[in-house]
């Protein structure tokens, strides 16, 4: 077919292969979301008396058709197309005829990638939501059978204070359940429809927005058409700025875990299926996994910088720099994804040395402590702590497991409440399975089936 926008010339190779780059097949992963767009949209112009019942009957047929041949991977972009829209237009003209010509009708390429985006945006939320906290499940429970066992504490990496192997696990627990927080609300400000927008400044035509917002499993339009274009780049932005703050997360775990498995330490080990070898060292097992979890956390977070350096200078309505947002909003999301899945099965499979652990609590550990011991029998502060510090010499090695029980204030390792923490992540399952649930029901309404709308799973 030819472009949407095609007229009497022909575009030079060049601009054409400048233009489209990679963005055709990038928008394979678009392409369910924008069936669904599309179906809403003929049911709407159905409502405004703009299409016929049949005409949109035939629509509905050719367009489920091409879920179905999308599913099995023969639904074909090519560069020519430039994107998904053009090349679902063209399957629907030469399938059906003139309606395919008609469900342009009201609508630009850009509320129709609008809302093919924020469909793909919102299942990956989903996906992601589910991803992290298995993640923060699998700590949890790790924390569980932690809970009792002491784990040197350190700041500025050196030995601290008496700490436990159920503290440290659950506050990585902890950190990704603020984060799925922070997508859920997330959630709340994609779940808007653009459709009906289009090219920023809506059509003198009666589109019924709110309908076809309510096909498509949206709780509410976004009002302002306007705002509708204005707003692409930066909702990726934001999403993937939550997907930099777990992948940092993550991060931060994988480096603990290269720290205390260097044998020199050798609080935990890695079983070998999840770690790799030396081309010329044949003693090696290498944490590769952890270390690319560092390196791509830093390519989540260039992501969302790329994002919004793109838009962040850009003139209201449309502009074709969106395009360039496509590619790190779905690099980021899958970097995220796996970054997620590795680290949560890494954990789940962590092998403990319990007797290491022990081994780490030297001493000097129990040097605070033995301060505070000063300050119960009537001591000051100030005065017990030079003291303790000029006479490190006489601190003694501690019972580990009578000063992790002495830590008894909510939060530390006496009173971890990890019962709270499992509440709290079966509360956020319970909200994502509700969201999902919500929109798959839209969904199957619309086409007899549930449709992956961001390619993840």
């Amino acid at each position: 077919m030819a472009k949407l926008w095609q007229k009497d010339y022909t575009l030079d190779s060049l601009m054409q292969d400048f233009t489209v780059r990679n963005d055709y097949i990038l928008d394979l992963r678009l392409v369910n979301a924008d069936v669904l767009g599309s179906l809403a949209h003929a049911m709407g112009l159905e409502k405004a008396g703009i299409l016929t019942h049949e005409e949109v009957s035939r629509l509905k047929e050719a367009l489920l058709e091409i879920l179905s041949l999308n599913e099995k991977g023969g639904f074909e972009i090519r560069a020519e197309d430039e994107d998904c829209h053009t090349a679902i237009e063209g399957y629907l003209c030469r399938r059906i005829g003139d309606a395919g010509k008609k469900i342009h009708t009201g609508r630009s390429r850009n509320d129709q990638v609008q809302t093919a985006l924020r469909l793909y945006m919102k299942d990956a939320v989903m996906v992601l939501a589910s991803e992290a906290l298995s993640f923060a499940r699998e700590l949890t429970e790790q924390a569980v059978k932690g809970e009792k066992i002491p784990m040197p504490g350190r700041t500025h990496t050196q030995l601290a204070m008496p700490s436990s192997l159920g503290l440290w696990f659950s506050s990585y627990s902890s950190e990704l359940a603020d984060e799925v927080e922070l997508l859920l609300d997330f959630y709340s400000l994609i779940d808007q429809c653009p459709l009906g927008s289009a090219a920023s400044y809506g059509v003198p035509l009666p589109l019924d927005r709110k309908y076809t917002a309510g096909l498509l499993g949206f709780s509410r339009v976004q009002k302002n058409v306007l705002y509708a274009n204005n707003s692409r780049g930066k909702f990726e932005a934001v999403l993937l700025d939550i997907c930099s703050y777990m992948s940092a997360t993550a991060c931060k775990l994988a480096q603990d875990l290269i720290l205390f498995t260097l044998p020199e330490l050798g609080y935990f080990s890695l079983p070998a299926e999840l770690t790799t070898g030396s081309s010329i060292m044949p003693q090696k097992k290498n944490p590769d996994g952890l270390e690319l979890v560092r390196s791509r956390s830093a390519l989540v977070q260039a992501q969302s910088t790329l994002v919004k350096d793109i838009t962040r200078s850009l003139v209201s309505g449309y502009n074709r720099d969106f395009q360039d947002t496509k590619e790190p909003l779905m690099t980021g999301v899958d970097t995220t994804h796996q970054i997620l899945a590795i680290m949560s099965r890494m954990t789940g499979r962590l092998v403990i040395h319990e007797d290491r652990l022990r081994q780490g609590m030297r001493s000097e550990i129990y040097a605070t402590d033995k301060v505070f011991e000063k300050v119960r029998e009537g001591g000051t502060f100030r005065d017990s702590y030079k003291d303790v510090g000029l006479n490190l010499d006489k601190v003694d090695a501690e019972d580990a497991d009578e000063a992790i029980a002495k830590r008894t204030s909510y939060g530390t390792s006496g009173c971890l409440c990890l019962d709270e923490d499992f509440a709290r992540i079966s509360a956020m399952e319970a909200d994502v399975r509700a969201k999902r649930e919500k929109t798959d029901s839209a969904v199957r309404a619309l086409t007899g089936q549930s449709v992956n709308l961001c390619g993840l799973s």
